[in-house]
């Protein structure tokens, strides 16, 4: 029973290449140079959280053992968190606090975009403004929020029409930030 505990998740593939293709679309220049999301440590985390989330949403929605990766990602985003703040310097008795707010941050934006999702209008836009702009001084830039939350929606529905299968051979593509509509007035 103890040597379950040291050997290799039958899914760690899996999930390391699905976090990795999180982790890469979250960080593709346009969401900072198009969209003027702060390039900051803070708005790539907010960043990270949000394509995190979008892929547990969609993970989640699936059945049987596809359904469990989306608490496997969810651990592998905590794992790289926690590995963060140490790579950073932060002490070993100040980690589990400030992942305690990593942890907490994630479920309020989770539970915030998610009641935005179930309405029309604004409302996934100013989610996505007051997490992504305004939280960091850049409320300016707010006006790229209704283009990330047309991009949002883009990535619900290329995520939604992936099958499940590909997501259990760790395979997830999302679309491709939309620059022109980030660049319009």
């Amino acid at each position: 029973m103890i040597l379950n505990l040291f050997r290799r998740s039958q899914t760690r593939e899996t999930i390391e290449r699905l976090y990795g293709a999180i982790v890469a679309q979250a960080r593709q220049p346009v969401f900072y140079t198009d969209f003027h999301v702060p390039d900051t440590a803070e708005g790539r985390l907010e960043l990270l959280m949000l394509h995190v989330h979008l892929a547990c949403r969609r993970l989640g929605a699936a059945e049987g053992e596809v359904r469990a990766l989306s608490q496997e990602v969810f651990d592998a985003f905590l794992a790289d968190m926690d590995s963060t703040l140490r790579e950073m310097g932060i002490g070993d008795l100040s980690v589990p606090k400030k992942m305690k707010k990593i942890g907490n941050a994630f479920y309020d934006r989770a539970a915030a975009y998610d009641a935005a999702l179930a309405e029309t209008g604004p409302a996934l836009a100013e989610a996505l403004s007051r997490n992504l702009f305004e939280r960091y001084q850049e409320a300016g830039l707010s006006g790229r929020s209704s283009a990330l939350a047309a991009y949002v929606r883009d990535c619900l529905a290329a995520l939604g029409a992936q099958a499940d299968s590909d997501f259990a051979r760790g395979r997830i593509a999302f679309p491709l930030p939309r620059a022109e509509e980030a660049t319009q007035p």
